[in-house]
């Protein structure tokens, strides 16, 4: 599992990464709007593409972080063996979903490179390239998701402090 964890930890930093290139295409883009000769096309695109790609490559590290959302109301008021069997059933559930949204994000950059799918702007971006962020952070997703399911089945809770909602708020 620790493998697993930092294979997570891995993909939090490339988001990090990508949330700074976020970052510098939103300010070239303001720079390129003030000089034009300055202007990089697709800036725009660039930033949204590097977004999408932080957003989707941070979901296993937050998983296993047990800092998703989660709405444990009914789960405080159940005793441990029901509590470990809904977990069971709603990480089996999540498992399910995120299995699909990897294949059919996989399957979408498949599509893209094999029809030659470009971006619609000037920079005519070959669209396989910046949906392999989502790709890979759903495929990662759902391998989180199966951990932990397994933890879960196990009876290992994959996040001790989970339960203690109070700390988690800022």
């Amino acid at each position: 599992m620790k493998a697993f964890d930092r294979l997570f930890e891995v993909a939090a930093w490339v988001a990090g990464v990508f949330l700074i290139g976020t970052l510098a295409m939103v300010l070239v883009s303001i720079v390129g709007r003030l000089l034009p000769v300055l202007a990089l096309p697709g800036a725009d695109a660039y930033a949204g593409y590097s977004m999408a790609a932080a957003a989707f490559l941070a979901l296993p590290a937050t998983l296993r972080r047990g800092e998703h959302i989660r709405v444990t109301l009914l789960l405080q008021r159940l005793p441990a063996p029901a509590r470990r069997g809904v977990e069971v059933a709603v990480h089996a559930l999540g498992l399910l979903l995120a299995g699909g949204l990897a294949w059919f994000s996989v399957r979408l950059v498949w599509q893209s490179h094999a029809f030659h799918d470009i971006s619609t702007g000037l920079d005519a971006t070959p669209l396989w390239i910046p949906q392999l962020g989502m790709a890979v952070g759903t495929v990662l997703f759902a391998l989180a998701m199966a951990v932990q399911l397994a933890e879960h089945a196990r009876g290992r809770a994959p996040h001790p402090d989970a339960g203690d909602e109070p700390a988690r708020i800022e």
